[in-house]
């Protein structure tokens, strides 16, 4: 069926961090009496262990909400999955969106593309055509494969999706989101931050590290490596937890050693755009987490980046790759200490929510096929979008 104006467009947020990029989005749109927005709010912000973070959706004055309750803390990711699906699936039948917006490589995301594709509704993906270096990356493709628009941060995320068979017609360069929170003058103070989190410390560095699926057997080991050049650094950080993934509760575990720690902040959780304040004051970052290769170098922030879980992503000189040993964690600190601040714009110019916007404003967006097809490219055509045709049928 056509989509009817007031398009209703449903977003579907699974964690602090895919909520932090699409709120810009879903505001811009809200703003608009052309759309309706609505916002499936699952995963990790229905947990309280992680801070309940739903309540912040809320706040951001988005009024069409539905929470759904995706998993248990013994639960794998083909679990969560497959809940993730069926609460979805009852939810779009009730209530018909045009579209369903999904971001980056949660397996949430995955459903969201799922349920869309196969009940005839149109997917637009979010950052897509990256890459992770873990069972993520492969999840992030398949949502570009079951998605219908692919909304990407840069050129060489375009190409990889052409290079998937997606037509150059379906791929819109608007940078990413996350770039117009980073540059806007909105952002609270460090004093806010502090004042709000009851961070005492004068300077710090941040720690964010997350389980790499594929290395459970190592986690552990991992970890307390980690946590003993942290304290034998002498230094302040502000931990955050990790993300839901399987192991983390072996990261969590070993995490008590940090709790109450005179030069250690534990937080389950942090709103975006205090996170973001407190990242561009940090000395460095910490870890593997994706804000450490995409969000620290847009501010020159230094960041470690430690093992296999961002693999051959985007890197510039203020990101320092270590080894997760204790020699080549504290070689690593040593040098981020000497980085001089150098701020990158790899990833937009803060502009990705007004892009988006217009593009859905566009009636071919409405009125395009939703059957997709593979585009098979030679070299030669690699950027023209021109379909081989004939082979093997």
């Amino acid at each position: 069926m056509d989509a009817q104006i007031p398009y209703k467009v449903m977003f579907l947020t699974g964690t602090r961090a895919d909520f932090g990029k699409l709120k810009t989005l879903m505001l811009r749109l809200q703003a608009d009496e052309r759309f309706q927005v609505h916002v499936f709010v699952t995963g990790m912000h229905m947990l309280a262990k992680f801070g309940s973070t739903w309540d912040e959706v809320r706040k951001a004055g988005l009024p069409n909400l539905y929470r759904f309750i995706n998993q248990n803390e013994s639960d794998s990711m083909d679990q969560v999955l497959a809940k993730t699906i069926a609460g979805l699936s009852d939810y779009v039948k009730e209530m018909t969106p045009d579209m369903i917006v999904v971001h980056g490589d949660r397996v949430e995301a995955l459903a969201g593309s799922l349920v869309g594709s196969l009940n005839n509704i149109r997917v637009a993906h979010i950052e897509g055509g990256e890459v992770s270096g873990t069972i993520d990356e492969l999840i992030r493709h398949a949502v570009s494969k079951t998605s219908h628009l692919h909304f990407v941060a840069n050129e060489v995320a375009m190409q990889r999706l052409l290079q998937l068979g997606e037509s150059e017609e379906s791929i819109h360069i608007i940078g990413s989101p996350d770039v117009d929170v980073m540059n806007s003058s909105d952002l609270p103070t460090l004093g806010e931050v502090k004042h709000y989190y009851d961070i005492g410390f004068s300077s710090y560095a941040v720690l964010l590290f997350h389980p790499v699926t594929t290395e459970l057997k190592h986690i552990r080991q991992q970890v307390d490596v980690l946590i003993d050049e942290v304290l034998e650094s002498g230094q302040n950080f502000v931990v955050l937890y990790p993300n839901n993934d399987h192991g983390t509760e072996i990261i969590l575990e070993a995490y008590e050693r940090l709790r109450n720690h005179p030069r250690i902040a534990l937080y389950p959780s942090m709103r975006f755009e205090y996170f973001l304040t407190l990242l561009r004051n940090a000395h460095y970052i910490l870890g593997n987490s994706s804000s450490g290769i995409r969000e620290a170098p847009h501010f020159g922030v230094p960041a470690i980046n430690l093992g296999s879980r961002q693999n051959n992503r985007v890197s510039t000189e203020t990101v320092i790759n270590a080894p997760l040993t204790r020699e080549g964690i504290r070689q690593a600190i040593a040098l981020a200490e000497k980085t001089p601040r150098i701020a990158r714009e790899l990833f937009g110019n803060g502009n990705s929510a007004t892009a988006f916007h217009q593009i859905l404003l566009e009636p071919a967006i409405w009125n395009a096929d939703i059957q997709k097809s593979f585009i098979d490219r030679t070299p030669e055509s690699s950027r023209t979008g021109v379909r081989q045709t004939g082979g093997v049928k």
